[in-house]
């Protein structure tokens, strides 16, 4: 990690007031800003920040380093931001980062035409359902499924999505159909995600449900989810752009829409000092027009 991706980090805690608060904000685990503060005074040879059980805060030296930190990031973003006024043409490596169902049924047909728009930009793409650390992996986008977290990255909605509860007729008609997550417990849960600990998001008359889901079957890819509940192995709870075709074609069939899960978004997220970048800025908008309307099949 760079120094200045390092004075980002420590501007980001001081401001949090935390290393729990900075670490939700940014989407990294309060471990490896810990590391990278401890690497930081390790380098400059001074302590930098008091740290007790309630409170944290910069000793004089680190006041002092805040402040100089500051203009310097404010610096690096204005002069990148004017070179790249200079240059209205994208070009350069773009690394990416997208789910895996996402990636392969809907970008993976899409990035040729983005490619051949912006023959001056080169793409290197990660497909993985894991939530990256932009700033620490050195990705300049990532397309995020969902709800995001409070972070410092600036993020654009891409397009509006929808989950469903679905089953295969079959599995239905002998277990019968749930009518309210309550009924979820006498059936068998398609679960999808790499946390042991799954949760189901409901909606009902204006209310939010959530709910501890168990299954016979956990899996970290959206795919390998809806060809399990097409098979008849049972309900699973997936973004219609993974099952919209199979609901399209009756091979699975949409339950407890009085209990349906509460919408959702496709998003583009990246980190703040990428914001000046032509090629970024020019992926993001392809997003938005390709997918303006929810991806359905």
């Amino acid at each position: 990690m760079s120094q200045l991706e390092d004075m980002r980090l420590f501007v980001t805690i001081v401001d949090a007031g935390s290393f729990t608060a900075a670490a939700e904000r940014l989407g990294l685990s309060k471990q490896f800003l810990s590391k990278r503060v401890a690497a930081l005074e390790a380098r400059l040879g001074v302590r930098l920040l008091i740290r007790t059980t309630r409170q944290l805060r910069p000793t004089e030296l680190g006041l002092v380093y805040l402040e100089q930190a500051r203009g310097l990031i404010r610096q690096f973003d204005e002069t990148e931001e004017a070179i790249a006024r200079q240059n209205t043409t994208p070009r350069g490596l773009l690394r990416i980062s997208a789910p895996m169902s996402f990636g392969t049924l809907h970008l993976g047909p899409a990035l040729p035409q983005f490619l051949l728009a912006h023959p001056q930009v080169s793409v290197e793409m990660d497909l993985s359902d894991r939530t990256v650390d932009l700033i620490g992996e050195g990705y300049d986008v990532a397309v995020r499924i969902g709800t995001l977290p409070d972070s410092s990255l600036v993020a654009r909605t891409i397009a509006p999505m929808q989950i469903r509860l679905c089953a295969s007729p079959d599995y239905l008609a002998r277990r019968g159909t749930p009518a309210t997550p309550a009924d979820l417990r006498d059936h068998d849960c398609l679960l999808y995600g790499h946390s042991r600990h799954v949760e189901w998001t409901f909606q009902h008359a204006g209310r939010r449900e959530v709910q501890a889901m168990r299954g016979r079957l956990r899996v970290n890819n959206g795919e390998l989810v809806r060809d399990a509940a097409v098979a008849g192995l049972g309900i699973a709870y997936l973004p219609t752009f993974i099952v919209g075709q199979a609901l399209a074609d009756a091979r699975l069939v949409s339950v407890m829409e009085d209990h349906c899960p509460p919408p959702a978004a496709i998003h583009a997220v990246y980190p703040q000092h990428r914001q000046a970048s032509r090629a970024v800025r020019a992926f993001v908008e392809f997003l938005h027009s390709r997918f303006a309307s929810a991806p359905r099949g």
